[in-house]
């Protein structure tokens, strides 16, 4: 006699089957959500309804190297459509530069591009750079081409970016905003200045045409004509020895440092005195963002054109200051327009 005990198994309830089926169905939609959201078909302030996805262009990368594929975009403005431009590839940049070093007149050369779109110091308003939040917001809105100003070109533009000062943030959140470039394919410009003491005269003499307004009431940074740099370049400032080593110092230790903290993102490193002596050198830019050469103008007139001993008013006692240290190539170096 056959003395095992068989249990009847437990069958799983209808009702459990139906909630299991459930679950699965709910991941894999929500799966398939976040695979969309990654390629960018969806966005979190403009979801795209079926009909419109189906419209949506297939955009193809353009022939391009390996390396530089991450550099092209394809934006979707949420406030605009770029019409039959959606597949033209985007590159990004951004400038970075320090006040009074050449990059008012460099972005407008820049501007004269039909394909480039650079829209100035964006993070000179500080609520704007107040936290890595708020950057990254701001960034995000520019790129994705939603920023408007004086700048900005129509859908087809082929390239956009900003002018950043380095003491608007950069160098505060530089690991940040590093991460953020090299993320989202940001192209870095960096614009210096050589001789660090004819950026010293021409911040004193912006600082000085602020206070007293010399064209007519009026402060301009930058000119248009020559009469009115003639003006302006009247001016000659009493540079402070003691401090001037300094000073010095400080400019030349924060370029270094942007240098090192960005040295990881694709950039392009340019001096002001080579773009004014060598204008071939706008080629490289244009190379540099992968976009057609053309020819680039600007209605900026140089300001200080005289050599130094010229435009300082205690030239003896700065020449003797800097003389045999690491800056005299700033007062013994010919300058060339």
């Amino acid at each position: 006699m056959d003395t095992s005990c068989t249990k009847p198994s437990k069958k799983m309830p209808l009702s459990s089957w139906k909630l299991v089926l459930v679950l699965i169905l709910f991941f894999a939609v929500y799966m398939m959500y976040v695979a969309l959201q990654q390629y960018g078909v969806f966005s979190v302030t403009n979801l795209i309804t079926v009909g419109a996805l189906s419209k949506a262009p297939i955009c193809h990368m353009p022939a391009v190297s390996h390396s530089d594929a991450p550099f092209f975009h394809f934006p979707k403005p949420v406030t605009y459509n770029r019409k039959e431009c959606a597949c033209t590839p985007v590159r990004f940049f951004a400038i970075l530069s320090m006040q009074r070093s050449g990059s008012g007149w460099f972005e407008t050369l820049l501007n004269s591009h039909p394909n480039i779109s650079s829209n100035g110091e964006i993070f000179s308003v500080k609520p704007r750079r107040s936290n890595v939040t708020s950057i990254t917001r701001t960034l995000n809105r520019l790129y994705n081409l939603d920023w408007y100003s004086s700048a900005a070109k129509n859908e087809c533009t082929a390239s956009i970016g900003l002018k950043w000062m380095l003491n608007q943030g950069l160098l505060q959140h530089h690991v940040e905003i590093a991460d953020y470039f090299n993320q989202r394919g940001v192209s870095v410009i960096f614009l210096f200045r050589r001789n660090l003491l004819r950026r010293m005269v021409s911040i004193l003499a912006n600082a000085h045409d602020r206070a007293v307004k010399q064209l007519n009431g009026t402060h301009k940074a930058h000119v248009h004509s020559e009469a009115e740099a003639a003006v302006l370049a009247k001016f000659k400032p009493t540079i402070n020895t003691t401090l001037l080593m300094s000073e010095l110092r400080r400019a030349d230790k924060m370029g270094r440092e942007a240098l090192k903290h960005f040295e990881s993102t694709r950039h392009l490193l340019l001096y002001y005195e080579d773009l004014v002596s060598n204008h071939t050198k706008l080629m490289d830019v244009l190379d540099f963002l992968q976009l057609p050469r053309k020819k680039l103008s600007s209605r900026h007139v140089k300001i200080h054109t005289e050599p130094l001993a010229n435009q300082i008013e205690n030239w003896g006692e700065v020449y003797r200051a800097l003389n045999g240290t690491p800056f005299e190539s700033f007062v013994n170096g010919d300058y060339r327009r």
